[in-house]
């Protein structure tokens, strides 16, 4: 499993590259985006987009981990539909080929012909990256890959993504928008009982370059299996506090939002994208994010669930904890009378958390309200 984590941490920086480059060139970003539509769509949002950078990376990622780990066939799930539609209204199946050139030839189909912007975007898929991580490569787990799934989303955050407001993020606190929200999210599972217990959060966009231009990213990761759990960073140490910061969508309903405000000394903050306020939750920057609503989906959640479980806190349904029950998470489970994306939703709505006592406070202020 060392090399299961190392292998998703190599591939998920390349995916930041990819991400990196497709924002580069204004005129190849605007050939890049596309509506999603149907069973695809996430109903939260009045227009949902995919990038091709969003497809390329899942395929990406798909492509290089089955090649290592065979067994993991079929069992590696993304956000995205790979099928992609030209300017000339022809839709392509977006795979990475064995060859670079033959993933160049593909990817010119869905560019209108644009063998430059191909041959970039291929370039940085088929590269070989190695991120070096002593703590990760010192991993001992006595689990085998057959014995897992994966959960990809390639780019959480796509609308901040396609906006490209170039905020940086502060040293302290966080962007309630901006560039830094997108995000590189891939998490693993226990085929058996849908437990999260590896996670990788790569942020392509963390803080501007030398030069002013680019960008430079950054990675978190943890892994929570049996006894062991492991973290790249420590878990955060804030002072005991009476205070409680809770992390909302700016959607969130009036209602929530209402009640949430009577907590003593509470404080309501808002950032976009699910996974980037579940790694303000990680990282410390706030005590609990909310969300009332089934908006969010597996692949939303199970790579910042598994690093929120490795430094002992945890993401749970909120609908259950209204009702007493504490019950986190799983992934290996669709909901059987349910179509299209809603077959992954978490539909009780979530609460993530570093301590888990928050979770009363919250509830006693939402009682009756959901």
């Amino acid at each position: 499993m060392a090399e299961l984590l190392r292998s998703l941490l190599s591939v998920a920086e390349k995916a930041a590259n990819v991400a990196r480059v497709c924002r580069q060139e204004e005129s190849l970003f605007e050939l890049l985006v596309q509506e999603k539509t149907g069973a695809d769509k996430n109903k939260k949002f009045v227009q949902d987009f995919k990038t091709l950078a969003d497809v390329v990376i899942q395929e990406m990622i798909r492509h290089d981990v089955c090649a290592q780990f065979p067994e993991l066939t079929g069992f590696i799930h993304g956000e995205e539909s790979n099928k992609f539609e030209n300017g000339l209204g022809e839709s392509v199946t977006v795979t990475v080929c064995a060859r670079e050139q033959d993933t160049t030839a593909l990817l010119a189909k869905v560019l209108d012909g644009d063998q430059t912007a191909a041959s970039l975007l291929s370039k940085a898929i088929h590269q070989d990256l190695q991120l070096r991580d002593q703590t990760a490569e010192s991993l001992q787990l006595s689990i085998s890959p057959a014995d897992v799934g994966i959960w990809i989303d390639p780019i959480d955050g796509t609308s901040q993504y396609i906006e490209g407001k170039e905020e940086e993020e502060p040293d302290e606190g966080f962007c309630p928008s901006g560039l830094p929200c997108a995000l590189v999210l891939i998490g693993v599972y226990l085929r058996a009982t849908g437990q999260p217990i590896m996670g990788v959060i790569n942020q392509p966009f963390n803080r501007k370059d030398s030069t002013g231009k680019g960008w430079k990213g950054q990675h978190i990761w943890g892994v929570s299996y049996g006894d062991v759990n492991v973290c790249s960073i420590t878990r955060p140490s804030n002072p005991p506090s009476e205070r409680l910061s809770v992390l909302l969508s700016s959607s969130e309903r009036p209602a929530v939002k209402n009640a949430l405000a009577t907590l003593p000394s509470g404080s309501l903050m808002y950032a976009a994208g699910a996974g980037y306020k579940l790694l303000c939750v990680v990282r410390g920057r706030v005590d609990v994010y909310v969300l009332s609503e089934g908006s969010t989906f597996k692949w939303d959640s199970c790579a910042p669930h598994a690093v929120l479980r490795a430094l002992g806190g945890g993401v749970s349904d909120l609908s259950q904890c209204v009702t007493g029950h504490t019950t986190q998470l799983t992934y290996h489970q669709p909901h059987t009378h349910s179509q299209g994306v809603d077959r992954w939703a978490n539909r009780g709505g979530i609460i993530a958390y570093l301590d888990s006592s928050v979770i009363e406070k919250v509830v006693e202020a939402l009682g009756g309200k959901i």
